[in-house]
């Protein structure tokens, strides 16, 4: 059997490996995730962002969806930023805080 199909099946700390569940990633203590509204450099049309948020690339985009879908709107993770078609910034302040994220608004 080649090297590279070979995988630890058991441990003797961890017990049997096929059957570990992956560990969502912790949360950052004292972080604040950012929700603001944008309108500059997109011809005036409004976007809500959501910055600072401490997940990797996959937990971001699963939250993108999960946001995208609550609003019922298009939109991107990209660059560590949520970014929402147009104004939402009352209901991702409310999914945010149901999921436990310290929550501010910045901007105006």
């Amino acid at each position: 059997m080649p090297a590279r199909d070979r995988q630890l099946v058991w441990s003797t700390d961890d017990g049997d490996r096929r059957k570990a569940r992956k560990r969502p990633p912790a949360r950052q203590a004292g972080g604040r995730v950012k929700v603001r509204r944008e309108t500059a450099g997109r011809r005036g049309k409004a976007v809500t962002t959501v910055s600072e948020v401490p997940l990797d690339d996959a937990g971001l985009k699963e939250l993108a969806g999960k946001l995208k879908k609550r609003c019922g709107v298009g939109g991107s993770a990209k660059g560590g930023v949520i970014e929402l078609q147009g104004d939402h910034r009352d209901v991702v302040v409310e999914v945010l805080r149901a999921e436990g994220y310290d929550v501010v608004l910045a901007g105006g």
